[in-house]
C-alpha cells in the first residue's frame, strides 16, 4: 500500500500509534521495526540505542531508543516476547532505517509469547490507510525514494542560480549524499532533468505540490 508515497507493505502488521510494524517469519518468530512514518517525523537519524541479550519484553516495553537532531524517542515493541536479537547494522549506521525501514532497517527480533492474543490489536494495511493517512497529513510527512542530508529551499530564486548554489553545495559533501531542493521557478523540472543529464549526478526523485517543485538529488561522483 502506498500513501502519498509513503510505502506500506501488505505482509506486515502495524501498531499505528507508535509507528511501527511486525513481519510473522517462517519459524514462528517476529521481525519489528518502524514504518516510513517515523523516521520522516524525527528526520536523519543519527544514533540507535538498542537492547542485546535475551531478555522479556512486554508489548510496549522499548527495544531501544532512536535520535536525530531534532527528535529522541523510545521503539516499543508492538508484541510480548523473547528478544532474540537486534540489528547491529542499525546501531552502527542509523541511517539505514531513513533508506530501508522494511529491510537492513529492521530493528529486533523476537520470539512471541502471545501471538494469537496480541496480533488482533495490530492492523493490517488493509485497515490502516485512513488512520495512515490522517497521520501522514497531522505531521505533514514527505516521502521520497531517498532520504535527503542537505535541505535547499530555493523559492523566489531562478533555478540558473539555483543550479550554482547546488553544484556549489555538492562539492562540499560526501559521496552518496542526498540534497533536497525546493524550488517555485516554472522552469525547474526542464532545467533540473537537463542540469542532471549534463552533469551526470542523480535526480531521484521529484514532484510537484502547489506552486512548489521537490527534488531530491545524490551525488554519485
Amino acid at each position: 500500500m502506498e500513501i502519498d508515497h509513503c510505502v506500506f507493505p501488505d505482509d506486515l502488521l502495524y501498531d499505528l500509534d507508535n509507528n511501527t510494524w511486525l513481519r510473522i517469519e517462517e519459524n514462528g518468530n517476529v521481525t519489528v521495526g518502524v514504518t516510513t512514518v517515523l523516521p520522516a517525523i524525527a528526520g536523519k537519524l543519527t544514533l540507535a540505542r538498542l537492547k542485546l541479550g535475551e531478555v522479556e519484553i512486554r508489548r510496549g516495553q522499548s527495544l531501544g531508543t532512536l535520535e536525530s537532531q531534532k527528535f529522541v524517542g523510545p521503539i516499543p515493541s508492538p508484541i510480548s516476547g523473547t528478544l532474540l536479537k537486534t540489528n547491529g547494522l542499525v546501531s552502527d549506521q542509523p541511517r539505514i532505517i531513513n533508506d530501508s525501514p522494511y529491510e537492513e532497517g529492521w530493528i529486533a527480533r523476537l520470539k512471541p509469547a502471545h501471538l494469537p492474543l496480541e496480533r488482533i490489536l495490530l492492523s493490517k494495511t488493509t485497515e490502516s490507510r485512513i488512520p495512515l493517512a490522517q497521520k501522514i497529513a497531522q505531521f505533514h510527512v514527505r516521502c521520497f525514494k531517498a532520504f535527503p542530508d542537505h535541505e535547499m529551499s530555493e523559492i523566489g530564486t531562478e533555478c540558473s542560480a539555483v543550479l550554482v548554489r547546488l553544484n556549489d553545495l555538492l562539492a562540499t559533501i560526501p559521496l552518496g549524499e542526498v540534497v533536497h531542493l525546493i524550488s517555485d521557478d516554472p522552469t525547474s523540472y526542464v532545467e533540473m532533468v537537463a542540469w542532471s543529464e549534463r552533469t551526470e549526478q542523480s535526480l531521484v526523485d521529484w514532484r510537484k505540490e502547489g506552486n512548489l517543485f521537490h527534488f531530491i538529488v545524490k551525488k554519485v561522483h
